[in-house]
């Protein structure tokens, strides 16, 4: 069986910065279970962020918080973690939270705490694609199926 690198969150793991999770469906989670063996990350966990967190935003090369802390090593570090996982397991696709400045791909927050998205990648995302993993969003988890 093929294995998948999935963000936590997805899974129901509460590592969201608000202390949430973001999980799918029951169906669709059975139904990935059939067909992938799942490999779970949250970068951001793994790099040393606690839960709850102030939330962040990618700005170019860097990733900070709402009150302007420079948190780019923790999202670096969680995203070597993702990719030695990856490494380990032989993983070739990840199912990815969007948006996020960790496994958004595609698409990110700006930077400025607006709620606008522009076209980028998450610090995760970024490293995974130069690795050659496949990158999937939620919204298109149908298409692992």
């Amino acid at each position: 069986m093929k294995r998948l690198l999935v963000s936590a969150c997805l899974l129901g793991a509460c590592c969201k910065y608000s202390g949430g999770n973001n999980a799918l469906d029951g169906e669709m989670l059975r139904a990935l279970r059939e067909k992938w063996a799942l490999v779970p990350v949250c970068p951001e966990m793994a790099g040393g962020l606690g839960v709850p967190r102030e939330p962040s935003e990618r700005r170019g090369e860097r990733v900070v918080s709402r009150s302007g802390a420079d948190v780019t090593a923790a999202f670096a570090a969680g995203a070597e973690t993702a990719c030695r996982l990856c490494g380990r397991f032989g993983c070739e696709t990840a199912l990815l939270k969007e948006n996020s400045p960790s496994c958004g791909n595609g698409t990110i927050y700006d930077g400025s705490f607006s709620g606008t998205l522009t076209a980028g990648d998450g610090l995760t995302a970024e490293r995974l694609r130069a690795l050659g993993l496949a990158l999937v969003g939620e919204s298109k988890v149908e298409e692992l199926l």
